[in-house]
Parts: structure tokens; C-alpha cells; sequence
């Protein structure tokens, strides 16, 4: 059976994001090679989160469609904050502070439902992992009050939270990947004839939790370093306006 044009633009999209999300990290920040892979991070992530919320909205699944409008959210908010200047906000942030606020609020109404329920998943999500993402939604959130409240971000604290923002939405990514159901790696290469001739640990559980893993090990890796770096403190630092550092 043929996949939906909606779903096959999704599923590119989500590849593509993936590699150049990985390619934006790697290469030096500030570098041509990485605003390159960050322009082509943020077009193919914010397509993949439109195309995930319209298939969750199909299919009647309200955890997916609260996943695809927070990715939307994330590398949005974190675009922004990459081609502002130290200091500047504007009142469309007033508005968008509330997707993060009524999904976190929501996540968690809906973790104790399922508490209470005596269930400890919904869908085959653990029921922690839907407190700690309602947790994230309501950082988020926390975090825009915050930055509205000082007239905007300065220096470090702008770069942090562009990073945590594109990072974790590489997280959510890469997790919607490797643990889609009936283990997507393995069914997207075996429907191109490709699957049958890859070693088995290719396709292993470990592989698949590393993988899913590592944007959240880099970003602790790029916070710390951002936030206790000499390079970052004592001067304002200018973003290009088309970067995604």
C-alpha cells in the first residue's frame, strides 16, 4: 500500500531535519556550513511539525498533535531568537507564549488522568515521560515570561536559548524516528528493498535509544559551555539574521 504524498513529505521532511539538525551541531557555529544546515534544519523541521500535526489530527491522536504544534513552537521561538539582537521582543511573543503554557497544562491534566486511571501508559508512552514533556511545555513557558519581563535576552542567555530550543526539537525528532510504531527504520528501508541486506544491529533497541539520546547530551554539552564560557560573556554577541547558531 502506497504511502499518503502528506505522510511521504513528512517522513522526508523529519530525514532531512535530522541530518542537517546533526550537520548544524557539528560544524563550527557562526560558520557558512552551519548557517547553511540550520536554514535547511529550521524549513525541514517546521514542515515535518505540519505534517505531523495534520496526521495526528486525521487520525484522532491529541498526544501527537500536541508534539507536532510544540516542535512547530520550538524551532520557531528558537529561529527567532537567533535572528533578533540582544534586547528585542515584540508582542506577537505575548501570543506565543501561550501555545507552550495551555499544552504543558494540558499534558499534565492528562497524566493524571492516567494516574488515576491505574494505567501506567496511554498509547505505549510511559506515563513519566507525559509529566516530563508537560514539565518541558511549562519551562518553556516559564522561559518566555521570563525573557518578557526583562525586555528580552542578552548574550549568553540569548544563545541559550536558541540552543535548547533547536536541540530539543531535534529531540523530539529523532525520538518520533527511531521509536515510531512497528519499528519505522526498519520498515521505511525494507519498503525500498534495503532492510534485508543491513546487519540486524542496525535495527537494535541500544542503537535506536543513543541515537534518540544524543541531541539531549549535546545540548547539556552546549549549555554548559555557553553559560560558563569566557567567549560568551561581557559583550554582546550578534547573530547573523539567517543563522540558526
Amino acid at each position: 500500500m502506497p504511502y499518503p504524498p502528506i505522510l511521504l513529505v513528512h517522513i522526508l521532511a523529519g530525514t532531512v531535519g535530522l541530518l542537517s539538525g546533526t550537520a548544524a551541531i557539528v560544524f563550527r557555529k557562526g560558520s557558512a556550513r552551519h548557517v547553511l544546515a540550520g536554514r535547511i534544519f529550521v524549513a525541514a523541521m517546521l514542515t515535518m511539525a505540519v505534517g505531523a500535526t495534520y496526521l495526528a489530527i486525521v487520525k484522532h491522536q491529541p498526544s501527537n498533535i500536541g508534539g507536532g504544534i510544540l516542535t512547530f513552537y520550538l524551532i520557531g521561538t528558537g529561529w527567532l531568537t537567533a535572528r533578533r539582537r540582544d534586547g528585542e521582543t515584540s508582542r506577537f511573543d505575548w501570543l506565543l507564549l501561550f501555545i507552550p503554557l495551555t499544552l504543558g497544562i494540558l499534558t499534565w491534566m492528562n497524566g493524571i488522568k492516567i494516574v488515576r486511571s491505574g494505567a501506567s501508559s496511554q498509547d505505549g508512552v510511559p506515563v513519566g515521560m507525559t509529566f516530563f514533556m508537560g514539565s518541558i511545555m511549562l519551562l518553556a513557558a516559564a522561559g518566555d515570561v521570563r525573557m518578557l519581563a526583562r525586555g528580552g535576552l542578552f548574550g549568553a542567555k540569548r544563545i541559550a536559548r536558541h540552543l535548547w530550543r533547536m536541540c530539543f526539537g531535534l529531540f523530539i525528532a529523532s525520538g518520533s524516528f527511531f521509536f515510531g510504531p512497528s519499528n519505522r527504520p526498519l520498515r521505511l528501508l525494507s519498503r525500498v528493498g534495503l532492510g534485508q541486506h543491513l546487519p540486524v544491529a542496525l535495527f537494535s533497541t541500544a542503537l535506536y535509544m543513543i541515537l534518540t539520546l544524543l541531541p539531549l547530551i549535546l545540548l547539556i554539552f552546549w549549555l554548559l559551555r555557553v553559560r560558563f564560557s569566557s567567549a560568551y560573556k561581557g559583550k554582546p554577541i550578534h547573530l547573523a539574521p539567517t543563522s540558526s547558531d
